[in-house]
Protein backbone atom coordinates (compact mmCIF):
# COMPACT_ATOMS: atom_id res chain seq x y z
CA UNK A 1 0.00 0.00 0.00
CA UNK A 2 2.74 2.43 1.03
CA UNK A 3 4.67 1.59 -2.14
CA UNK A 4 1.63 2.41 -4.30
CA UNK A 5 1.18 5.76 -2.54
CA UNK A 6 4.84 6.60 -3.07
CA UNK A 7 4.55 5.83 -6.79
CA UNK A 8 1.42 8.00 -7.04
CA UNK A 9 3.09 10.94 -5.29
CA UNK A 10 6.21 10.55 -7.42
CA UNK A 11 4.07 10.56 -10.56
CA UNK A 12 2.26 13.73 -9.48
CA UNK A 13 5.53 15.46 -8.67
CA UNK A 14 6.95 14.53 -12.06
CA UNK A 15 4.18 16.48 -13.80
CA UNK A 16 5.50 19.69 -12.23
CA UNK A 17 9.08 19.29 -13.44
CA UNK A 18 10.13 22.28 -15.54
CA UNK A 19 11.38 21.04 -18.91
CA UNK A 20 13.92 23.00 -20.91
CA UNK A 21 13.14 24.94 -24.09
CA UNK A 22 12.95 23.29 -27.47
CA UNK A 23 16.32 23.68 -29.10
CA UNK A 24 18.21 23.66 -32.40
CA UNK A 25 17.03 20.83 -34.63
CA UNK A 26 13.61 20.51 -32.97
CA UNK A 27 10.49 21.08 -35.03
CA UNK A 28 8.09 23.92 -34.27
CA UNK A 29 5.05 22.21 -32.70
CA UNK A 30 1.78 22.11 -34.61
CA UNK A 31 -0.73 24.68 -33.39
CA UNK A 32 -3.74 26.77 -34.32
CA UNK A 33 -4.11 29.91 -32.23
CA UNK A 34 -6.06 33.14 -32.33
CA UNK A 35 -4.07 36.25 -33.21
CA UNK A 36 -4.64 39.97 -33.47
CA UNK A 37 -3.76 41.14 -36.95
CA UNK A 38 -4.02 44.47 -38.76
CA UNK A 39 -5.96 43.96 -41.99
CA UNK A 40 -7.23 46.38 -44.62
CA UNK A 41 -10.46 46.87 -42.68
CA UNK A 42 -8.72 47.40 -39.34
CA UNK A 43 -7.70 45.14 -36.48
CA UNK A 44 -9.12 41.62 -36.77
CA UNK A 45 -8.98 38.36 -34.82
CA UNK A 46 -7.73 35.60 -37.11
CA UNK A 47 -6.48 32.03 -36.80
CA UNK A 48 -2.75 31.52 -37.17
CA UNK A 49 -0.97 28.17 -37.48
CA UNK A 50 2.55 26.80 -37.27
CA UNK A 51 2.70 26.94 -41.10
CA UNK A 52 2.02 30.69 -41.23
CA UNK A 53 5.47 31.38 -42.72
CA UNK A 54 6.62 27.95 -43.90
CA UNK A 55 3.71 27.52 -46.30
CA UNK A 56 5.12 30.61 -48.05
CA UNK A 57 8.62 29.07 -47.90
CA UNK A 58 9.70 31.77 -45.47
CA UNK A 59 11.60 31.82 -42.18
CA UNK A 60 9.73 32.43 -38.94
CA UNK A 61 10.82 34.79 -36.17
CA UNK A 62 8.71 33.82 -33.16
CA UNK A 63 9.29 36.03 -30.13
CA UNK A 64 7.51 35.71 -26.80
CA UNK A 65 6.97 38.24 -24.04
CA UNK A 66 5.69 37.54 -20.50
CA UNK A 67 2.67 39.83 -20.09
CA UNK A 68 0.63 42.49 -21.86
CA UNK A 69 0.20 45.89 -20.17
CA UNK A 70 3.77 45.86 -18.85
CA UNK A 71 6.77 48.11 -19.43
CA UNK A 72 9.66 46.29 -21.13
CA UNK A 73 7.45 44.26 -23.49
CA UNK A 74 6.06 47.12 -25.63
CA UNK A 75 9.58 48.44 -26.31
CA UNK A 76 10.46 45.09 -27.86
CA UNK A 77 7.20 44.63 -29.76
CA UNK A 78 7.46 48.11 -31.27
CA UNK A 79 11.09 47.54 -32.27
CA UNK A 80 10.34 44.18 -33.92
CA UNK A 81 7.46 45.83 -35.78
CA UNK A 82 9.54 48.80 -36.90
CA UNK A 83 12.15 46.36 -38.22
CA UNK A 84 9.60 44.07 -39.91
CA UNK A 85 10.68 45.30 -43.36
CA UNK A 86 14.24 44.19 -42.55
CA UNK A 87 12.94 40.72 -41.76
CA UNK A 88 10.74 40.68 -44.86
CA UNK A 89 13.74 41.51 -47.04
CA UNK A 90 15.39 38.41 -45.56
CA UNK A 91 12.42 36.19 -46.49
CA UNK A 92 11.24 36.04 -42.86
CA UNK A 93 7.94 36.75 -41.14
CA UNK A 94 7.67 37.90 -37.52
CA UNK A 95 5.13 36.61 -35.00
CA UNK A 96 4.82 38.03 -31.49
CA UNK A 97 3.24 35.90 -28.77
CA UNK A 98 2.27 35.76 -25.12
CA UNK A 99 -0.10 33.74 -22.94
CA UNK A 100 -2.61 36.60 -22.83
CA UNK A 101 -5.93 36.17 -24.65
CA UNK A 102 -6.70 37.77 -28.00
CA UNK A 103 -9.07 40.16 -26.22
CA UNK A 104 -6.33 41.31 -23.84
CA UNK A 105 -4.06 41.82 -26.88
CA UNK A 106 -6.83 43.83 -28.53
CA UNK A 107 -7.40 45.98 -25.45
CA UNK A 108 -3.68 46.67 -25.11
CA UNK A 109 -3.35 47.69 -28.74
CA UNK A 110 -6.36 49.98 -28.46
CA UNK A 111 -5.00 51.67 -25.34
CA UNK A 112 -1.28 51.92 -26.20
CA UNK A 113 -0.42 54.48 -28.93
CA UNK A 114 2.78 52.65 -29.89
CA UNK A 115 0.92 49.40 -30.53
CA UNK A 116 -2.09 50.78 -32.40
CA UNK A 117 -0.76 50.24 -35.93
CA UNK A 118 1.33 47.08 -35.55
CA UNK A 119 1.85 45.15 -38.77
CA UNK A 120 2.97 41.93 -37.06
CA UNK A 121 0.46 39.46 -35.59
CA UNK A 122 0.07 39.11 -31.82
CA UNK A 123 -0.53 35.43 -31.10
CA UNK A 124 -2.70 34.50 -28.11
CA UNK A 125 -1.58 31.30 -26.38
CA UNK A 126 -4.47 31.52 -23.93
CA UNK A 127 -4.33 27.85 -22.96
CA UNK A 128 -0.55 28.19 -22.43
CA UNK A 129 -0.21 24.91 -24.31
CA UNK A 130 2.22 26.15 -26.95
CA UNK A 131 4.49 27.92 -24.45
CA UNK A 132 4.50 24.77 -22.33
CA UNK A 133 5.23 22.51 -25.31
CA UNK A 134 8.08 24.79 -26.35
CA UNK A 135 9.47 24.64 -22.81
CA UNK A 136 9.29 28.38 -22.13
CA UNK A 137 6.44 28.53 -19.61
CA UNK A 138 7.60 29.78 -16.23
CA UNK A 139 6.66 27.16 -13.63
CA UNK A 140 5.73 29.71 -10.97
CA UNK A 141 4.04 32.58 -12.80
CA UNK A 142 2.69 30.48 -15.69
CA UNK A 143 3.70 33.09 -18.25
CA UNK A 144 6.10 32.77 -21.17
CA UNK A 145 9.76 33.58 -20.82
CA UNK A 146 11.22 36.37 -22.97
CA UNK A 147 12.21 33.86 -25.66
CA UNK A 148 13.02 34.20 -29.36
CA UNK A 149 13.15 31.43 -31.96
CA UNK A 150 14.44 31.54 -35.54
CA UNK A 151 12.74 28.77 -37.50
CA UNK A 152 13.70 27.82 -41.05
CA UNK A 153 11.20 27.36 -43.93
CA UNK A 154 11.03 23.64 -43.14
CA UNK A 155 9.73 24.37 -39.63
CA UNK A 156 13.00 23.47 -37.88
CA UNK A 157 14.37 25.63 -35.06
CA UNK A 158 17.81 26.97 -36.00
CA UNK A 159 18.44 29.41 -33.13
CA UNK A 160 16.89 30.45 -29.84
CA UNK A 161 17.55 32.84 -26.99
CA UNK A 162 15.91 33.25 -23.60
CA UNK A 163 16.28 36.51 -21.67
CA UNK A 164 15.50 37.28 -18.02
CA UNK A 165 12.09 38.86 -17.46
CA UNK A 166 13.61 42.28 -16.74
CA UNK A 167 16.02 42.43 -19.71
CA UNK A 168 14.92 43.53 -23.17
CA UNK A 169 16.17 41.92 -26.37
CA UNK A 170 18.40 43.26 -29.13
CA UNK A 171 16.60 43.03 -32.48
CA UNK A 172 19.83 43.76 -34.36
CA UNK A 173 21.29 40.56 -32.95
CA UNK A 174 18.30 38.54 -34.16
CA UNK A 175 18.82 39.99 -37.64
CA UNK A 176 22.56 39.29 -37.47
CA UNK A 177 22.00 35.66 -36.56
CA UNK A 178 19.38 35.30 -39.31
CA UNK A 179 21.89 36.71 -41.83
CA UNK A 180 24.55 34.29 -40.59
CA UNK A 181 22.22 31.30 -40.81
CA UNK A 182 21.20 32.20 -44.33
CA UNK A 183 24.81 32.19 -45.55
CA UNK A 184 24.91 28.45 -44.73
CA UNK A 185 28.61 29.00 -44.07
CA UNK A 186 30.93 29.27 -41.07
CA UNK A 187 30.80 32.77 -39.59
CA UNK A 188 33.28 34.12 -37.06
CA UNK A 189 32.67 35.93 -33.79
CA UNK A 190 30.68 39.12 -34.34
CA UNK A 191 30.33 38.47 -38.08
CA UNK A 192 28.08 40.94 -39.90
CA UNK A 193 26.89 41.04 -43.53
CA UNK A 194 29.59 42.31 -45.88
CA UNK A 195 32.39 40.65 -43.95
CA UNK A 196 34.10 37.53 -45.22
CA UNK A 197 32.89 34.29 -43.76
CA UNK A 198 35.33 31.81 -42.27
CA UNK A 199 34.34 29.43 -45.07
CA UNK A 200 35.46 31.93 -47.73
CA UNK A 201 38.76 32.54 -45.97
CA UNK A 202 39.43 28.79 -45.76
CA UNK A 203 38.65 28.34 -49.44
CA UNK A 204 41.09 31.11 -50.33
CA UNK A 205 43.78 29.21 -48.42
CA UNK A 206 42.71 25.95 -50.06
CA UNK A 207 42.08 24.64 -46.57
CA UNK A 208 38.74 23.13 -47.57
Amino acid sequence: MCGSIKKLVAGQQATFVQKGPLTIGNRLPEFTKKAIFTKENGIEIVDITNTYASKQEKWTILFWWPKDFTFVCPTEIIEFDERSADFTSRNALVIGASTDSEFVHLGWRQSHPGLAKLSIPMLADTSKSLAEEMGILDADEKVAYRATFIIDPNGIIQWLSVYPMNVGRNVDEVLRVLDALQTEELTGCGWTPGQQTVTTKLKEKNAI
